[in-house]
């Protein structure tokens, strides 16, 4: 399944410099099947549902084929992604690569947590795939300005192995041994970035 999974992005994102993505044909795909969890521009407002304005193209198409493929496990995203076209993953790549991805939504209120956070974040090497600004880059999830109760979820996910695909075996071993109060000040800290 995994092999599937990986030719057939393989041959998605390869065939994206022959047909480029059409950030009008995203918007329009995004207002009418992901503004209503994600919201509008791409900056959710819905609990437990991530942001996805100022992700990496690569990153949002990786994600939707291994929704569409069954590699990521949701209820909700599953059927969603399943209808997809390969054009359409890559024309919703395009669109939400191109937004402004979201600011800090929340004034520090904790910054001994921040401190923390930031800390976990220096120990677990987070910087080194997801870039020194945590803004992630190709295939790799932009997390700075994330949703904060978000994080602490896709991070519980990852520790307890719901999570996969992608860099799911690297976050994996990033998520398993963190404990609780690290999971919250990671979190914390990311989410005001």
């Amino acid at each position: 399944m995994r092999t599937i999974l990986v030719t057939v992005l393989a041959a998605m994102l390869s065939a994206t410099s022959a047909h480029a993505a059409d950030i009008a044909a995203g918007k329009a795909k995004a207002t009418e099947i992901c503004a209503a969890c994600h919201g509008e521009n791409g900056i959710s407002v819905t609990e437990n549902t991530p942001s996805l304005a100022g992700q990496p193209d690569q990153f949002i198409q990786w994600q939707l084929v291994f929704f569409k493929g069954g590699a990521r496990k949701s209820d909700i995203m599953n059927p969603v992604a399943e209808v997809l076209s390969n054009e359409e993953i890559r024309n919703l790549g395009a669109y939400y690569a191109s937004l402004t991805p979201p600011q800090g939504a929340k004034p520090d209120d904790n910054p001994d947590l921040s401190k923390k956070g930031e800390m976990a974040a220096k120990g677990r090497r987070c910087a080194s795939c997801h870039t020194d600004s945590f803004a992630g880059t190709k295939a790799v999830a932009r997390i700075a300005g994330q949703r904060e109760e978000y994080l602490v979820k896709a991070l519980h996910d990852y520790k307890s192995g719901i999570r996969s695909g992608g860099g799911g075996a690297a976050m994996a071993d990033v998520a398993y041994p963190l404990s609780e109060e690290e999971i919250t000040a990671l979190a914390h800290y990311l989410s005001r970035l």
